[in-house]
């Protein structure tokens, strides 16, 4: 299955931003439900789950970053965010509650399409899978075809796409210094963005959930000046 065939909810209360955008993603073969707020969300959400959520920050009601953090809470559905503030301080809070990429406004049509088809190849589902790879490492069995990781006794760990994404980064080059820039471009290729706070979101995330799920593994190491570690032995299975 193409990524265009893909399903797309966006949440966008503006009626014209949302004919736009609509419309633009439709013609580009995506499969689209479009909502104004959060209730009508959750009423879409319970019919059908799709493959990625375009959501605006400033909403009526329920705002953008409280229906991020509520869906993050149980679902890591893709999330790209929209929104009208350009300070980084509302990139890093979306990027804290668990959005997967964000687009400030106002935008062009192919820079939100990049965008688009960024978090969806990001999110996998839709692609062909590479031959298998899965690895262990510390208490954790990752499985990088299927996207999911659990820990060696089989409970599951919840990772968002971008969460994933760095930790199979960190998988495929254990014990060695990845500078924010080299880890951008190795989980977004020509989709990333100079925008380090990024990265460090990412990390604190990852590690948190880690930690969770095997308290005190420590495996991510920030390296003064040069960026992270993987410290784990990583080993790979058959």
């Amino acid at each position: 299955m193409s990524l265009t065939t893909s399903k797309i909810l966006v949440v966008e209360d503006d009626d014209e931003i949302r004919r736009l955008v609509s419309e633009m993603l439709a013609r580009e073969g995506f499969g689209v439900d479009a909502v104004a707020d959060a209730a009508a969300m959750d009423a879409q959400l319970a019919r059908s789950r799709p493959d990625l959520l375009i959501l605006d920050l400033m909403l009526p009601g329920e705002d953008g970053l409280s229906i991020c953090r509520r869906i993050r809470s149980r679902d890591t559905l893709p999330i790209l965010m929209l929104t009208a503030k350009g300070d980084e301080i509302d990139r890093v809070i979306g990027l804290e509650m668990g959005a997967d990429d964000y687009l400030v406004k106002p935008f062009g049509p192919r820079e939100l399409l990049a965008r688009v088809r960024a978090v969806l190849r990001r999110g996998g589902g839709q692609m062909p899978a590479p031959p298998s790879r899965r690895f262990a490492f510390a208490a954790f069995v990752a499985d990088l075809d299927a996207r999911e990781i659990a820990t060696t006794e089989g409970d599951p760990v919840a990772l968002t796409t971008g969460e994933f994404d760095l930790l199979a980064c960190f998988v495929q080059r254990p014990r060695r210094v990845l500078t924010r820039d080299q880890i951008l471009d190795f989980t977004r290729g020509r989709d990333a963005d100079p925008f380090d706070r990024t990265v460090d979101m990412l990390v604190s995330r990852l590690r948190k959930k880690l930690d969770a799920a095997s308290p005190g593994c420590n495996l991510i190491t920030t390296v003064r000046n040069g960026g992270y570690l993987f410290t784990a032995h990583v080993r790979p299975l058959t």
